[in-house]
């Protein structure tokens, strides 16, 4: 993703629903060098900003309810959250809770496409998002994990304007003439239960050292170090909570 800051219709921000917020914040911060923060807005409830030196990176949250999963969600920036569920709706998608005030910060939105893969909409007012991309310890690329590839190439264009550039291997997603993302094809190797997903991507100094590190901090590796024919080396882990998300090499983005 070659955004350095918030653009429409990207992804602006990314937030961890946890079991334990925190026992999760101790790992990112061990991990990506992140900041906890949990006192910007204490009538939040424990919803806490993970700082990369003085910009937010990201957030941590204890979990909703008992059916919300233990994962990480992907918010996208838009102008009008009101206008966008309008047009998700239109397209197959659905809306799992309808636009929202957040205090002064902005207005946000959960949903899903038509697939059924989650992912959030952000308004902004006070708050922009994240105030680091592509930089070691931030957000630098996002991929939808899906099964049905025909609807989403039609479903995210429709709904936020997205080129669409596919190849053999991957598809990949972007705005203003810059890829920011991709989509991956849930084959057999996914069980089942595995809902349609967006998984983050943040970028590190080194893939390798990421790797050994989380393991010893207790995350499972889903996917070793690999590089990616003409693109990073990535992996892919599950922190010890159950929320997999994505590493990749800092200044090899696609």
């Amino acid at each position: 993703m070659k955004q350095t800051s918030v653009t429409t219709n990207g992804p602006c921000w990314v937030e961890l629903g946890t079991s334990d917020p925190a026992a999760a914040e101790a790992f990112y911060s061990e991990l990506f060098g992140w900041r906890a923060d949990n006192g910007v807005r204490p009538e939040a409830g424990g919803y806490t900003q993970m700082f990369l030196g003085d910009a937010p990176a990201a957030a941590v949250t204890s979990l909703a309810g008992p059916q919300q999963p233990i994962a990480w969600t992907v918010a996208f920036a838009v102008i009008d959250a009101d206008a966008t569920v309008l047009k998700i709706k239109g397209a197959g998608g659905t809306v799992l809770m309808g636009p929202t005030d957040v205090f002064d910060l902005g207005r946000f939105a959960v949903v899903t496409d038509q697939s059924r893969a989650v992912f959030t909409l952000w308004q902004a007012r006070a708050f922009q998002g994240a105030g680091v991309f592509n930089e070691p310890g931030s957000l630098g690329w996002v991929e939808l994990l899906t099964r049905d590839p025909a609807g989403s190439t039609v479903f995210y264009p429709t709904v936020f304007g997205w080129s669409v550039r596919p190849s053999e291997q991957y598809t990949q997603w972007g705005l203003n003439g810059e890829d920011f993302g991709g989509m991956l094809v849930m084959d057999d190797r996914f069980p089942p239960q595995v809902p349609p997903h967006w998984l983050p991507y943040f970028s590190v100094a080194d893939v390798d050292t990421t790797v050994a590190r989380a393991a010893a901090l207790g995350a499972e590796v889903l996917m070793p170090a690999t590089d990616v024919p003409d693109g990073p080396r990535i992996a892919v882990l599950r922190d010890a909570q159950g929320a997999a998300f994505g590493v990749y090499l800092a200044g090899a983005e696609g």
